[in-house]
C-alpha cells in the first residue's frame, strides 16, 4: 500500500487500500497498523485534521479493529 507523509508529531505516514477500507498508519517510532473497515470519508477527515494524532485517537483507536503489521 502505498503511504502518503504527514505532518504530525506521532504520525509519519497515510495509506489507504479503497477497495478493502483499510487505513495504514505508520508512526512516528516505526510501528505500523492496519485500521480496517475505515470509510473513505473518515480518511479524508484525518487528512484534513488540524492535529491528525488527535483525530486517530478520537475517531479511529478504539473503533476500528487493528492489527500490528511490519513495515515493508
Amino acid at each position: 500500500m502505498t503511504r502518503t507523509e504527514v505532518v504530525s508529531s506521532n504520525v509519519a505516514e497515510i495509506g489507504y487500500d479503497h477497495e478493502t477500507a483499510t487505513l495504514e498508519v505508520k508512526y512516528t517510532n516505526g510501528a505500523v497498523y492496519n485500521y480496517f473497515n475505515v470509510p473513505v470519508a473518515i480518511k479524508e477527515q484525518l487528512l484534513a485534521a488540524k492535529s491528525i494524532g488527535k483525530f486517530l485517537a478520537q475517531r479511529i483507536k478504539g473503533l476500528y479493529s487493528f492489527e500490528n503489521v511490519d513495515d515493508e
